[in-house]
């Protein structure tokens, strides 16, 4: 089979276009796949974090793709597709996790939708942070899909909400493996600069409002001794409001940041570190992360949004608190290192779930889904 993917690859960086290199590279196993890049993703002014692409530094995993489709400029919706078109693939994939890409994606799949399958990988549905103009763009999007692929229930409802006769198919993130061995905690903490003997609390990725920071910090403040927050990602915006709340913490001087995006060779450094990562999300539908913490057997917490219950919490690889509330957060927190058991059944959990959840039966199960369109 031919497959014509188009979404962000290399040289940009985050969790999605590390998602399509792992998909790329897994479905390139058994078929020809041909990557169609962004040449913009966003215009600088719509991107709030330090850079969209990877540095010198950074341990990406590069892939051969055309760079094509800039997003700002619709005369390349024009080439983008005709290029796509003129390669004939079988199906065309593409991923959408915000409404600002419905314009040129919906352009491009529903011209393409004449020429073969088109299937939309969607992260979410409506973004975490709503806009009035979020469901129109939409329902514009998805009217150009053959058929859907959504990582969580969540997002299915979601879809249904906007497109109630959408044909799609849950399949659930999987685990990236790229990260390498976890290191022994004394080394790691030892890299970090932490202190050592502390019960040690990761958050961890990019630090957005919708994420819950602040309830973190406020549950951290409400902690006894012995306790460490180790904070872990780059800012989307201002890091005043949160370091107002640092600053009148009790316990602020066991609070460890390093705010700024994390390479995938230092990403290690952190879970191996960490006992818990903790997840107090105001909004979500899956969370990237937790697959992160699953490839490093860390339980998580997690509340009770999108589809962290049903990804984690009825998985029995962490806990899910009910309230996203600082008090909710800190009971469970305290909760979980009260209860040596508790660890003990998720680590148990998450090994069950590494076995399910890999590239190759996520592969399977897409291409089994292309199969019935």
């Amino acid at each position: 089979m031919k497959i014509a993917i188009l979404s962000c690859f290399y040289p940009y960086r985050g969790g999605i276009s590390q998602f399509n290199a792992s998909l790329y590279g897994e479905l390139s196993k058994e078929h020809i796949v041909k990557a169609f890049n962004f040449k913009r993703q966003y215009p600088e002014f719509l991107f709030p974090g330090k850079t969209q692409y990877v540095t010198a530094d950074d341990e990406a995993v590069p892939v051969e793709s055309e760079s094509l489709l800039d997003t700002a400029n619709p005369f390349s919706y024009i080439s983008t597709y005709r290029e796509i078109r003129d390669w004939k693939p079988d199906v065309l994939i593409v991923r959408y996790w915000m409404s600002y890409f419905a314009p040129s994606l919906g352009y491009i799949t529903r011209k393409m939708k004449k020429h073969c399958k088109v299937v939309s990988i969607l992260d979410n549905v409506i973004p975490h942070e709503q806009h009035f103009f979020d469901a129109p763009l939409t329902r514009y999007f998805l009217k150009g899909s053959s058929g859907c692929v959504t990582l969580c229930e969540a997002v299915s409802k979601d879809l249904l909400d906007l497109k109630a006769d959408a044909t799609y198919t849950v399949i659930q993130h999987p685990l990236y493996s790229h990260f390498g061995k976890k290191l022994e905690r004394e080394e790691a903490e030892k890299k970090l600069g932490l202190k050592s003997g502390m019960r040690n609390i990761l958050f961890f990725g990019l630090i957005r409002m919708y994420k819950g920071l602040d309830i973190l910090l406020e549950a951290f403040g409400m902690l006894p001794e012995g306790y460490q927050l180790i904070i872990a990602g780059e800012p989307y915006g201002s890091f005043e409001k949160y370091q107002e709340i640092i600053d009148r913490l009790p316990n602020k001087d066991y609070i460890y940041k390093n705010l700024r995006y994390i390479k995938d060779s230092e990403v290690t450094d952190y879970f191996s570190a960490a006992d818990l990562a903790v997840l107090p999300y105001r909004s979500a539908t899956q969370s990237g992360i937790s697959s992160v913490s699953y490839h490093f057997e860390i339980p998580m917490i997690v509340t009770d949004v999108g589809g962290l219950k049903e990804t984690i919490g009825d998985r029995g690889t962490g806990i899910v608190s009910k309230e996203c509330t600082p008090e909710a957060i800190c009971k469970e927190i305290l909760r979980y290192f009260s209860d040596p058991k508790i660890k003990e059944r998720c680590i148990e959990n998450i090994r069950l779930e590494k076995e399910r959840l890999s590239w190759k039966t996520f592969a399977r199960k897409l291409t089994e889904f292309i199969g019935t369109l």
